[in-house]
């Protein structure tokens, strides 16, 4: 039976937002609460602001991993909830506060009705960035208690509670954080022709980039370049120096990706001369695609089939950037979409996700992990 609510749950993680690697608060949230269940039913280490919980299988073979990402991102939020984010310019607008909520009420119902099967429960930081799955996967902590399958869920506004959508394959796109920095010369405005206009030159090479998608990439592919922020200049009659350029690039294969890339690089030298400055590119952070594994997904899809109440979708594959594609990418397993109902979208600072997606998402996931008890 799940003894506690775990809607107040979220509601407690909801206060209290962090940024990757910065989840000291929700570490210690969720250490309190675990330490309160039966001691000698779970296993816990801690990595870095993460945690691993290993519930033991009553005649183990395997070990089932379930993962949820635990941290929020840098946005101001404006749900006016009575719970709103304690932490100014913080907010969990992505889901994960109800992501941990689900993992916390599947972990003790398992401490308490264990499977045959070995489960581990993995809250992992930093996915919004800088990324905490590959680290965390090259850990020796995680590398001890390996999955041999694993499991995640994330929040999707579009459908109504009582939804899974999942497909088998690629599920989410390839992904890369793109930062640009122009430097050139700044100077008055009366006498341009003395200095390098770095706003100009940045300007230019935001629609050129356009270009990319348009006439570099198979039509038959899927590619996304987005310029997400924009800063250069101090006031208006001084001519910038500098000029920064922050971004996305999205794409449905890892060989798109490259050519994207390979064609931004070569814009840039184009840039270099064209305007006589200098340009540097950062990727940053890059996330594997999430690919579902065939065969797992064939069978969660055949256990929904089976189920009263629970609504199932075949969606298609979504530009969506997650780091659980490097555990799928080592491990088996799946991700799929949850409903929750929303008219705003992930990622938006007035997202209020319906609360009884939450239930319904520890039964599923409970009636799941029972189904495959003793199933190899």
């Amino acid at each position: 039976m799940i003894a506690k609510d775990f809607k107040t749950i979220r509601r407690d993680l909801h206060k209290i937002p962090e940024l990757g690697f910065q989840e000291f608060k929700t570490q210690k949230y969720l250490i309190d609460y675990i330490t309160d269940l039966p001691a000698h039913r779970y296993e816990l280490k801690k990595w870095k602001t993460g945690l691993l919980v290993k519930v033991p299988g009553t005649n183990p073979s395997r070990v089932i991993g379930y993962r949820s990402d635990i941290d929020g991102l840098p946005i101001k939020e404006e749900t006016g909830l009575e719970f709103h984010s304690t932490h100014e310019g913080r907010m969990h607008a992505c889901g994960h506060d109800l992501h941990m909520s689900i993992a916390l009420g599947v972990l003790t119902h398992f401490v308490q009705s264990p499977i045959e099967d070995d489960l581990l429960f993995i809250f992992q930081p930093a996915e919004e960035g800088p990324g905490g799955a590959q680290p965390m996967l090259d850990s020796s902590e995680l590398n001890e208690w390996m999955p041999d399958a694993i499991f995640a869920l994330h929040i999707a506004p579009e459908y109504e509670v009582g939804t899974v959508a999942i497909k088998e394959g690629l599920l989410f796109a390839n992904t890369s954080e793109l930062f640009i920095t122009f430097k050139g010369k700044g100077g008055h405005a009366a006498y341009p022709h003395q200095t390098k206009d770095m706003i100009v030159a940045a300007s230019y090479f935001v629609t050129q980039l356009q270009s990319i998608v348009s006439r570099n990439v198979d039509p038959l592919d899927s590619a996304v370049i987005t310029i997400g922020k924009m800063e250069s200049g101090t006031v208006q009659n001084i001519i910038a120096e500098t000029a920064t350029l922050e971004g996305t690039i999205r794409t449905l294969s890892p060989k798109s990706m490259k050519s994207v890339k390979t064609r931004l690089e070569a814009l840039v030298e184009g840039m270099k001369i064209s305007y006589d400055c200098d340009i540097e590119v950062d990727y940053g952070s890059m996330y594997q695609q999430v690919y579902n594994d065939p065969k797992w997904t064939k069978d969660f899809v055949t256990f929904i089939e089976k189920t009263e109440n629970r609504n199932l979708v075949i969606c298609k594959e979504a530009m969506t950037g997650e780091d659980f594609g490097y555990m799928l990418e080592k491990i088996p397993g799946f991700m799929f979409w949850l409903g929750v109902n929303s008219p705003y979208g992930l990622h938006h600072s007035k997202l209020v996700p319906d609360e009884g997606a939450i239930d319904f998402a520890i039964s599923l996931l409970t009636d799941y992990f029972e189904s495959l008890n003793g199933k190899n």
